[in-house]
């Protein structure tokens, strides 16, 4: 088949969109010889990428047009059905067209309803299971995901989600066969699992720290609960006399004020870091250096700061939410992200027993190593080469 991938316009500040996507891509371009299918990688800018496609037989195609002109050619299309008239395409169905793709892949959460077969991914129903959060709530964001999802998803040849919570969840809200939903975990970054060697002082020494911070790589949004995390550093410090440095390290989406102002009002004003978007080498010297990672999101099924901390050798305490063992196993400290004692608790037994970080750290290493991007890309492989007895059935 001719296999459409779809790729969003994304930055490194997007955080882990951008890091699972590029990951992907890059075990495409080297998993493509493999594969008896071709490939075409659709993107608003193609000349980012035919660079690197320069040694294969991939080939870029641009998917022209502001985001108010694809949302216009989605109306038209439902005006002209709605008034029976000839179905208009939409402007990716034209470019697939073109192009001769058969099947589409969108690799992110971005993604256009087409009447080409495709496969969608799923990150997470966060607006189902917490509509309260303001990121899946406000300015209409619930009805639109709502409305997308309940569509798109129905419509999918094939849905990837994480872990059997996350296909349990697709099942329960949209009414999809299990069949036709896939498991394929989140691959460990590859900048985790081959990192640079060691060389941290540098990026302690330019950001002011010592060895044995908290570290919390989260952009801000409410649901990251950068709160509790607070709360539980003050109670450490009140209760148990153990004042630890914490290191925030993201992009603002409109929270950050109010967690700085909080930081004030609790009196952590010199022990948090607000150090904003750092670049790759100064993440890994920061995981490298922490005395855990505290990934507390309220939201799931999966998540990628952990799997990144399990490569680079940081013990992790993580919210137990639902997905979490499943993805994390025993490699984890998993705790209520709401419950501020519990969150205290461990990061205090983490701090106290060198034994249970050694653990921790060993069985990470082993679990970061059992996935990575090939093995995603080559699960999705094994899909294509099934839906292809399909697909054959009908001329492009």
């Amino acid at each position: 088949m001719r296999v459409g991938v779809f790729l969003e316009e994304f930055s490194p500040d997007a955080g882990g969109a951008y890091t699972i996507q590029a990951d992907i891509f890059q075990s495409l371009l080297e998993l493509a010889g493999e594969s008896r299918h071709t490939f075409t990688v659709v993107c608003r800018h193609p000349e980012n990428f035919r660079s690197a496609l320069k040694s294969t037989s991939i080939e870029a195609v641009a998917f022209p047009g502001s985001i108010t002109q694809r949302l216009g050619a989605r109306a038209s299309r439902g005006l002209a059905a709605f008034r029976g008239r000839r179905k208009l395409k939409t402007r990716l169905e034209q470019v697939t067209q073109q192009s001769g793709i058969e099947f589409m892949w969108f690799v992110g959460a971005e993604a256009v309803q087409i009447d080409t077969p495709y496969c969608a991914v799923v990150w997470d129903l966060q607006h189902r299971l917490q509509p309260w959060f303001p990121e899946v709530s406000a300015a209409e964001q619930w009805e639109h995901r709502e409305a997308f999802y309940s569509g798109f998803l129905r419509r999918a040849a094939m849905i990837i989600a994480g872990t059997e919570v996350g296909r349990a969840e697709i099942e329960r809200f949209y009414d999809v066969p299990s069949d036709r939903v896939r498991i394929l975990p989140h691959p460990t970054p590859r900048f985790a699992l081959d990192p640079p060697p060691a060389d941290g002082g540098q990026v302690l020494s330019r950001y002011g720290l010592s060895a044995g911070y908290l570290l919390y790589p989260a952009q801000f949004w409410p649901h990251k609960n950068h709160a509790n995390l607070l709360l539980a550093l003050a109670l450490l410090r009140e209760k148990h006399d153990l004042s630890l440095s914490l290191v925030f390290v993201g992009s603002d989406k409109g929270n950050q004020e109010y967690i700085r102002q909080l930081t004030a009002t609790l009196g952590l004003s010199e022990q948090v870091h607000f150090l904003g978007f750092v670049s790759q080498d100064e993440l890994i010297a920061l995981y490298r250096n922490a005395l855990a990672l505290t990934y507390l999101s309220f939201f799931g099924p999966e998540n990628l700061p952990p799997l990144e901390a399990f490569g680079l050798g940081c013990p992790v305490i993580t919210a137990n939410a639902a997905g979490s063992s499943e993805q994390l196993g025993d490699a984890a400290l998993l705790v209520d992200p709401a419950n501020v004692e519990q969150i205290a608790h461990a990061i205090r037994n983490l701090h106290g027993d060198p034994n249970l970080s050694e653990t921790l750290i060993r069985r990470g290493r082993e679990r970061a190593r059992a996935r990575t991007g090939n093995h995603f890309v080559k699960g999705v492989f094994a899909f294509f080469d099934e839906f292809e007895k399909v697909r054959h059935c009908w001329a492009r």
